[in-house]
């Protein structure tokens, strides 16, 4: 079964024009989007907590697991992360 999440291959489209990645077309990568937004959940309310500590926390946490996100959408775009698109000129 992990295999099948592991397998090789782009699970996100690239941006017709601009800077990055679309949206997911394979199941992986709505998959990987659903568990960034489960996992953002306990941290915005670690975040929320009363106090200076509990808000840093959160917050670096919160900068951690996107960074994360966003190494795998950029390993697994289609034809990579780069400037698309003239924008009419």
């Amino acid at each position: 079964m992990l295999h099948m999440f592991i397998e090789n291959g782009p699970w996100f489209r690239a941006k017709k024009l601009g800077y990055g990645a679309g949206l997911p077309f394979k199941w992986q990568g709505w998959l990987l989007l659903g568990i960034y937004a489960l996992a953002l959940v306990p941290l915005v309310l670690i975040s929320k907590q009363g106090g200076v500590a509990p808000k840093i926390i959160g917050f670096a946490l919160i900068l951690f697991v996107t960074a994360i996100l966003l190494a795998i959408v950029r390993k697994r775009t289609e034809g990579g992360w780069k400037w698309r698109g003239d924008y009419g000129a």
